[in-house]
């Protein structure tokens, strides 16, 4: 019997993964218009739910709509220019970072030595360098910066689709010729998306508080920053919390000392431990995540695709994806090889091995 591949798939898999690649190289040539399109989709579907408790109090749609998008514009107008000049000040103090820096690994580089141990200053400059390390969160926000420049269309993009959110659900049944409204997947992948970006938002913004409101009692410079760094980086779960802890621990080693580094790590411990292990799972439920690796790899992979835009929601928009995949039968394979391990124990009903007695 013949277990080769047949030609027939060999020539199917080919022609997928040419569609694929095609497919991948239109998105990445039309990501000038498509960032600022997911973009839009991103604050729409957050400010739906706002826009419908608005309605709940008998405030006309168009009203709430403005009140929404009234205070989405004050807060970016306050955020982008005290970001803004921090990342302007942050750009010109990476020099006095690295001098600072530098005197104080000559101190350890000589009590290195008294044990005979010769480390080099350059090469450990390089590794520790400040720079490197602020170097992803100056790139991430003025990425995201690039994108607000075009916040006119943005906004006008958010106003249209919070006008036309109640009937796309009608307009996706009917696009796919289910006029009766028998595809509850369709309900369900809507509503699941809706609540996940909704209260993962909300989560997001109370941990970048949180974080905000740590570094100002702490004394440590850039904390409003720091604190959009933690809200916009709380979206990326296992690693995005220790990406925005970094270059803050590296600013308070240099300028404030050891001490207050491990008093700032921990207290950036607290919060993502409070908030990612109690708050959030109790919020969201467990069935939305994904392993650690498939959160890296969405990073590298967004990143790529849509650039530094791409990098922020890459996590939503693989989540997204996941939720897509949950909704049909025939996905439903591929969502539990995205998520975390307890979820494919859970459907295979895996129960970790009874430990010997020890005596």
């Amino acid at each position: 019997m013949n277990s080769g591949i047949r030609p027939a798939a060999l020539r199917d898999m080919l022609f997928v993964c040419a569609a694929l690649v095609i497919v991948l190289t239109g998105i990445q040539a039309a990501s000038v218009i498509l960032v600022p399109f997911l973009l839009a989709l991103f604050i729409a579907i957050v400010c739906n739910p706002l826009i419908r408790w608005l309605m709940g109090w008998r405030l006309p749609q168009w009203a709430a709509l403005l009140v929404v998008l009234s205070v989405i514009v004050l807060i970016g107008f306050l955020l982008a220019g005290l970001v803004g000049q921090s990342l302007t000040d942050l750009t010109r103090s990476l020099p006095q970072y690295r001098q600072q820096l530098s005197q104080q690994l000559g101190w350890v580089i000589e009590k290195l030595a008294l044990i005979n141990i010769d480390v080099d200053r350059q090469q450990l400059m390089n590794i520790l360098d400040p720079g490197a390390m602020v170097s992803l969160s100056i790139r991430l926000l003025s990425g995201l910066g690039g994108m607000m420049g075009n916040i006119f269309l943005i906004l006008l993009t958010v106003a249209f689709m919070l006008l036309e959110a109640s009937s796309i659900a009608g307009k996706v049944h009917l696009a796919l010729r289910d006029p009766a409204m028998k595809l509850r997947q369709i309900d369900r992948f809507l509503a699941a998306v809706n609540r996940y970006l909704a209260i993962k938002t909300l989560v997001s913004l109370i941990t970048g508080l949180a974080i905000g409101v740590l570094l100002w009692a702490l004394n440590v410079k850039y904390f409003v920053l720091w604190g959009v760094m933690a809200f916009l980086l709380n979206y990326i779960p296992n690693i995005g919390s220790i990406i925005a802890a970094l270059p803050v621990i590296a600013q308070v080693i240099v300028f404030q000392g050891p001490m207050m580094a491990a008093l700032v790590s921990f207290g950036y411990i607290a919060v993502n431990t409070v908030m990612g292990n109690i708050i959030e799972p109790r919020w969201l439920g467990r069935g939305l995540g994904l392993s650690t690796l498939v959160v890296f790899l969405s990073l590298m992979f967004w990143g790529w695709l849509l650039g530094a835009v791409g990098m922020l929601l890459s996590v939503p928009l693989t989540i997204i994806v996941k939720i897509a995949l949950e909704s049909s039968d025939e996905g439903r394979w591929l969502a539990l090889l995205l998520g975390p391990e307890r979820e494919l124990e859970r459907e295979l009903d895996i129960s970790p091995p009874p430990r010997a007695n020890e005596d």
